[in-house]
C-alpha cells in the first residue's frame, strides 16, 4: 500500500507530462500554463486509492485520475472568471494573463480533453465510470449555482448550505474514490460507502476550512484570518451564529456586515464566541468525521489497506494549514 504522499509524487510526474496539441498555441498554452499552477492533486489521487483499497493500481486509474485533475482545473478557470478572481495561489488566472475567450475556450477544451482520458478505459468498465463522472460533473455545477444564488440571498438555512457544500465540493472527492474502486473490481456496496466516506470527509473539510478562515493561527494557517468575514461570506460559522444569536448579536452581526468597520473581524470573532460558534463547529466536523470513518471501517476489506486512507483523513481534518 502506498501513502498518499508517495501517490502525489507518482501522480505529478505522470501528469506533468503535457496533455494538449502545441497548436493553436494560443489556445493550448494557456491550459499548460494553468496545470503548471499546480495545487494538492487530493482528487486525482483520492481515484488512486480508491483502486488501490481493492486491487494494485492499474493503468487505468491513471486515466481516471488525470480525467479527474483536467475536470477540476476546468471548474477552476471557470470560478476564477466567476470571481473575477486575479490571482491563484500567487499566480496571474488565466482571464487576466491572457483574456476572457481565451480563458472561456481553454476551460472548455480541458473538459473535453477529461473524457478523451475516459473514453480510453477498458470496456469493462467504462459505462459505470462514466455514468458517475456525468453525475458528478452536473452536481458540480449545480452547486457552484447555489453558492451563487447564496451571495444574493439574505437568509440561507444551513441544511441548504450543507447541500451546496456537499455538491459544489464534497460530490468530486466522494466520485474519485468510487470510480477507483470500480477500476480495482470493488462490488456496488463497497463502493456505496467508499463514496460516503469521501462525501462526509469532504462536508467535515469544509466546516474546518470555514472554522481556520476564523479562528485558525495566520502563522500556520498560511493567509489572513478572517478573510471570509471581511468578504461576509456565507459559511456554516456565520450561518450557525444568526441562527443562535440573540435578537441584539443578529442586530450587531448585520450592521458589521453592512458597515465594514475597521474592526469588523474582531468584533464578529467576539459574537462567534459568546454565541459557542467555535465550539459548535468542532462538534459539527467530528459529526461528519466520523459518519466518514464509520463508513470506511463498513468497507469488505482487510483494515490494513483502510490505513493510508484513515491517515489522509486525519491529515485533511485535524490540520492547522
Amino acid at each position: 500500500m502506498h501513502s498518499f504522499k508517495d501517490l502525489v509524487t507518482g501522480f505529478n510526474e505522470q501528469f506533468s507530462n503535457r496533455h494538449f496539441p502545441e497548436m493553436p498555441s494560443s489556445l493550448y498554452e494557456p491550459c499548460e500554463y494553468f496545470l503548471t499552477i499546480g495545487g494538492k492533486r487530493i482528487r486525482p489521487v483520492l481515484c488512486l486509492m480508491g483502486n488501490e483499497l481493492f486491487d494494485t493500481i492499474q493503468p487505468d486509474a491513471y486515466k481516471v485520475a488525470n480525467a479527474v485533475e483536467l475536470f477540476h482545473n476546468f471548474t477552476l478557470v471557470h470560478d476564477d472568471m466567476m470571481d473575477d478572481a486575479s490571482l491563484r495561489r500567487g499566480m496571474e488566472t488565466v482571464h487576466v494573463k491572457y483574456n476572457q475567450s481565451t480563458a472561456l475556450l481553454s476551460g472548455d477544451v480541458m473538459m473535453i480533453r477529461a473524457y478523451e482520458y475516459l473514453t480510453g478505459i477498458g470496456s469493462g468498465h467504462i459505462h459505470k465510470i462514466l455514468e458517475l463522472f456525468n453525475k458528478t460533473a452536473r452536481e458540480v455545477c449545480e452547486g457552484q449555482q447555489l453558492d451563487m444564488d447564496f451571495e444574493k440571498q439574505q437568509q440561507v438555512l444551513l441544511n441548504d448550505y450543507i447541500q451546496m457544500i456537499s455538491l459544489k465540493t464534497s460530490v468530486l472527492l466522494a466520485a474519485s474514490l468510487a470510480m477507483g474502486a470500480i477500476i480495482g473490481g470493488a462490488g456496488e456496496g463497497n463502493c456505496g460507502h467508499l463514496y460516503e466516506f469521501g462525501k462526509n470527509l469532504g462536508i467535515a473539510f469544509q466546516i474546518q476550512d470555514d472554522y481556520l478562515d476564523a479562528f485558525g493561527d495566520p502563522g500556520k494557517f498560511g493567509k489572513e484570518v478572517g478573510g471570509d468575514i471581511k468578504q461576509n461570506k456565507k459559511t456554516f460559522l456565520l450561518l450557525h451564529a444568526l441562527e443562535v444569536a440573540s435578537d441584539e448579536q443578529r442586530k450587531q452581526l448585520e450592521q458589521l456586515m453592512a458597515e465594514n468597520p475597521a474592526d469588523k473581524i474582531e468584533q464578529v470573532l467576539a459574537i462567534y464566541r459568546s454565541c459557542g460558534v467555535d465550539a459548535w463547529a468542532n462538534t459539527l466536523k467530528t459529526q461528519y468525521l466520523n459518519t466518514a470513518l464509520k463508513h470506511l471501517e463498513d468497507i469488505a476489506v482487510v483494515s490494513a489497506r483502510k490505513q493510508p486512507l484513515k491517515e489522509l483523513a486525519d491529515y485533511l481534518i485535524q490540520r492547522e494549514v
